[in-house]
């Protein structure tokens, strides 16, 4: 056993390699509870139909997502649903199938549009993808004019999408403002040009630059950027020569985060032959990552994200109103997504739905005017209860213990959680929380492991087996 260096703030965090081969286990990301490989088949379009029939009656606010899947050409490292369609001047082609696919969106979201009470506010939009900007510019107009004109986002809603530099053009991003985004999120993964080369995403400085520039001169009012740790042949001084490229262009927020190796989920992965920085290595890099960002004046969220303080989500992190969906962590707490496109998700009273990932089984549905929901999971009473519990935990890194009894009227917090209580002093003893009569506090080591210490808290995970068909990637 060895000790780590780690100083955070001016704190020497005590971490040793013990401790992250303890805790560099397989675990959920907690975009959902239940996760999504809790989901099942037995729900379908009327399963949609009545919860949102249920979310109108409740009022809550309304998130859009739209999937746009298409992109020039696959990113070796990439986890998303998405598929190559070349450019016509590269490959001879037309692209026939993206405008064949944006009819289906166009008649779904008139489609949602029958289902969702107008007076509810929408207050927050996002495109993702794939690459929305593999769009031309003129089909994204016709898209944002069509989606925004049919549900009138509210004053002040958050209205975002995902970039990728290398095909998105300053008339892209000027069209979307016109039409009212006010967010961008552009993907960076590594500046390195030997890491571009082996991950197949050759990006240089330049032209990242280039486009956080257009995005501020357009107006946008927060432009964010992606990276990820773990690629092949990175090293921490290559890395943090990104991290300071980064800094450079002052991104409101930040998020790194780490790459999930699956490749018996995601075949093209199974390319990526060259070494992959794991184990201490890896965390050597996600450590420096957060230490020269946190020393460049961001905050740091958890888990994989930071932020100017200036930013909202710090605003809404401090008076723990922060919240995560599918996309991340976000301040529109309380609003049910729609998701809308192959393979989007949604998530809206007691129920996650999900759309076929079959583009023709997509398309026939649209066709056919009804929802393309395929899949989904009604949520219980304790399913809502303990998704808020890991919300709380990852947002706010404390567990109010009585606030947590007072809002789902629990007798005792410890009995109805006693599993989690049972392993508690494990992590106290291990420097990953402190604990009180309470609350359970993360502390700044855990804040490293917060996925570990959210993972006491998920009763489906309490009923796999030690022989449990590999699902999720490592935490670190």
């Amino acid at each position: 056993m060895s000790a780590i260096p780690i100083r955070l703030r001016g704190e020497t965090l005590p971490m040793t390699t013990e401790l992250l081969d303890k805790y560099n286990v397989q675990g959920p990301r907690y975009t959902s509870y239940p996760t999504a490989p809790e989901w099942n088949d037995g729900i379908g379009p009327k399963d949609y139909e009545a919860a949102c029939d249920r979310a109108n009656a409740k009022k809550s606010p309304v998130s859009l997502y739209i999937h746009l899947p298409f992109c020039d050409e696959q990113c070796w490292f990439c986890g998303c649903f998405m598929k190559v369609v070349p450019k016509p001047e590269r490959k001879g082609e037309d692209r026939a199938e993206i405008e064949g696919y944006l009819a289906d969106v166009h008649k779904e979201i008139d489609l949602l549009a029958k289902r969702i009470d107008a007076s509810r506010p929408v207050a927050q939009v996002h495109w993702g993808g794939g690459t929305p900007t593999y769009l031309t510019p003129a089909q994204a107009d016709r898209l944002a004019q069509h989606l925004l004109e049919t549900f009138h986002p509210a004053n002040g809603a958050e209205i975002s999408v995902e970039v990728d530099p290398r095909v998105t053009s300053r008339e892209h991003l000027a069209v979307l403002q016109r039409r009212g985004f006010n967010r961008v999120s552009m993907g960076v993964q590594d500046f390195d040009p030997e890491v571009q080369e082996l991950v197949n995403r050759v990006q240089p400085f330049d032209m990242t630059k280039a486009l956080v520039d257009a995005a501020r001169e357009l107006g946008y009012g927060s432009v964010n950027l992606d990276m990820i740790y773990g690629l092949p042949g990175q090293t921490r001084a290559g890395f943090e020569a990104s991290i300071e490229q980064i800094i450079s262009l002052r991104p409101d927020r930040v998020a790194m985060y780490s790459y999930a190796h699956v490749p018996w989920l995601k075949r093209p992965q199974r390319v990526l032959a060259a070494h992959l920085p794991e184990g201490t290595e890896k965390f050597a890099i996600f450590v420096s990552g957060i230490e020269r960002f946190v020393a460049a004046g961001y905050v740091y969220i958890g888990m994989d994200h930071f932020a100017l303080p200036h930013d909202e989500i710090v605003k809404a992190q401090q008076d723990r109103t922060l919240t995560r969906n599918f996309q991340g962590y976000t301040t529109h707490a309380g609003c049910d997504l729609y998701g809308m496109g192959v393979s989007a998700i949604g998530t809206l009273d007691d129920a996650y739905v999900q759309n076929t990932k079959d583009y023709a089984e997509y398309h026939a549905a649209m066709e056919a005017g009804r929802l393309a929901t395929v899949k989904g999971c009604r949520v219980s009473a304790d399913d809502v209860l303990r998704g808020a519990v890991i919300e709380r935990l990852l947002c706010h890194c404390v567990i109010d213990k009585r606030d947590v009894e007072r809002t789902f009227s629990l007798k005792s917090f410890d009995e109805t959680f006693a599993h989690a209580v049972a392993h508690l002093p494990e992590f106290v003893a291990d420097g990953m929380v402190t604990l009180t009569p309470d609350e359970i506090r993360v502390t700044s080591l855990g804040r490293i492991f917060i996925r570990n210490v959210a993972m006491l808290f998920d009763a489906y995970l309490e009923k796999k087996t030690a022989d449990a068909p590999k699902i999720f990637s490592r935490t670190l």
